[in-house]
């Protein structure tokens, strides 16, 4: 029983050790009012009474423990020796408080260097100050290997992305295959090869089931058709509003050579419903503009009919999920394994990788003919541009896997964590995105979040953004255009802007847990 008190009194008192330390080091740089300096005082006093009590019964634990041993053998000090060794808890917590513990003196003395350093002037003079912390933190092999033990320590999701991302996008490829060839005679929009978009194809999806695996059909106007963009003005939400206006073009000089179709504009109505199908204008829009939902029930109608002539449809089954914007369905393989599938569709910015698309909004209603501007295939984009230019162990996916679980159940989006860290690829050399690096990078991300947070202010990666890489093709105006401020709603609602603080402060408690324990 004495044992037993002991290794409980022994637990109880490093939890509370653990505890101390994370509330000390979550505050390191922050500046704090007076009710937060007020509870974390209350808190501090709390535990301190808590680890005296628990240190007096472990004292008075271990003197029965020897007097008990002293009693029953003669080798005394072999004995409370062999029963110490057999507490292993106890050395493995004194290991991971160990690691905590030079955890918490790095935060600390990186956060008295940042306070004692000017803030950024530019996006050049950021490269060359992290430059230089990368070579310091390089020089430092403890640093180094502590984060590599933290991200070693971290249970992540069992995924095969790459190979589950592959098996998706074959099929997709098979499915547009077979709408080209039913197509070709028709007046529907012609489909372009599918784009894989989102945390999956990006490479960091956080979740260990259900991922959506998400694609983006490109459109095209058939024959004796034309898109025009009608791009509203950008407020306050990257989502702006677009409309794709169809409009029917003159074929006389095609039909004179090739005799293939009717002039829509020409030709009597008449003659035209008899020997020619409805022109687009008649079977997806509503008035002149291109209708999101009647497009995403064509692709429902396109799939179930493509669906028996695949030949996964022999293995494979397929169910059909209801949207009103999009065309979901989940393909089981043969093993039971599932996959989530989204297929989008979007219109092409001239030659950039920016579209108007299907996708979702967080609007209560979205009228049918308005399609949101998507920079989803830049980002893709983005990523696997980074992926061919960073270390082969690089954490930057990691990173972003790991606050997408710790976000969960706050107000902040993943959405705005990858801009974060899009942001900081784009300024902190890629060199310091080893494994090694793995603290540093997520202490550098939850730090950035705070300064924008504190300065109201996170700017859209794309719109204004000079360094973007040269790759990634943005309509001209982009460059051109003023940055977007992803917080603009903290500047008009100072209450939201309080919780969202209260939240961040919460978020790096999370952060501390998740290297704590693994989860």
């Amino acid at each position: 029983r004495a044992v037993s008190a002991q290794a409980m009194a022994a637990r109880q008192f490093f939890t509370l050790l653990v505890q101390s330390i994370l509330w000390n080091a979550q505050m390191v740089g922050d500046e704090l009012d007076e009710a937060t300096r007020e509870r974390m005082q209350q808190r501090e006093e709390y535990l301190s009474w808590e680890m005296t009590r628990l240190l007096q019964e472990l004292e008075q634990g271990t003197q029965e423990l020897a007097q008990r041993t002293q009693e029953q053998s003669g080798f005394a000090w072999g004995a409370l020796l062999f029963a110490a060794l057999r507490q292993w808890q106890f050395w493995a917590v004194a290991g991971v408080l160990l690691l905590l513990f030079r955890l918490c003196c790095w935060l600390r003395k990186r956060s008295q260097e940042v306070d004692s350093s000017s803030d950024e002037e530019s996006s050049s003079s950021d490269r060359e100050q992290v430059e230089e912390e990368v070579e310091e933190e390089d020089d430092s092999d403890s640093d180094n290997d502590l984060g590599r033990l933290f991200a070693e320590h971290i249970q992540w999701p069992v995924q095969n992305l790459a190979r589950d991302c592959q098996v998706v996008k074959d099929l997709i490829d098979n499915f547009i295959l077979v709408f080209q060839e039913n197509l070709s005679n028709s007046f529907f929009p012609v489909l372009e090869p599918a784009i894989g978009v989102g945390s999956a194809f990006e490479g960091w999806s956080p979740h260990e089931e259900d991922i959506i695996y998400r694609l983006l059909v490109p459109l095209k106007p058939p024959r004796g058709h034309a898109f025009h963009l009608e791009l509203g003005n950008r407020g306050e939400t990257p989502a702006w509003y677009s409309y794709v206006r169809v409009e029917l073009v003159c074929t006389c000089m095609r039909e004179q050579l090739a005799g293939e179709m009717l002039c829509f504009l020409h030709h009597p109505v008449e003659e035209l419903r008899r020997d020619q199908g409805p022109s687009l204008l008649r079977t997806l829009c509503t008035g002149s503009y291109l209708d999101v939902q009647k497009t995403a029930r064509w692709f429902y109608q396109l799939v179930q009919e493509a669906w028996v002539v695949l030949p996964q449809s022999s293995t494979w089954r397929l169910t059909m999920s209801p949207s009103s914007r999009s065309c979901k369905f989940r393909v089981t393989e043969g093993n039971n394994k599932s996959h989530i599938i989204e297929m989008m569709f979007g219109v092409q910015q001239g030659n950039s990788d920016i579209f108007v698309s299907s996708q979702d909004t967080e609007a209560l209603f979205t009228p049918s003919t308005t399609w949101p501007e998507s920079y989803a295939v830049a980002e893709a984009k983005f990523f696997r541009h980074m992926a061919r230019q960073v270390p082969h162990d690089s954490i930057h996916l990691r990173c972003l896997q790991a606050y997408a679980r710790i976000l969960v159940g706050t107000g902040f989006s993943t959405y705005t964590l990858k801009t974060v860290v899009m942001h900081l690829l784009n300024t902190i050399p890629l060199s310091g995105w080893r494994r090694r690096h793995f603290v540093l990078r997520m202490d550098d991300t939850m730090r950035y979040l705070r300064r924008c947070l504190e300065e109201r202010r996170l700017d859209h990666f794309f719109l204004g953004n000079e360094s973007v890489p040269e790759e990634i093709i943005l309509p001209p105006d982009f460059q051109m255009a003023e940055p977007l401020n992803l917080f603009q709603h903290l500047v008009q609602d100072p209450a939201a802007h309080a919780e969202a603080m209260r939240e961040h402060m919460y978020l790096r408690q999370r952060f501390m847990r998740l290297l704590l324990y693994g989860h």
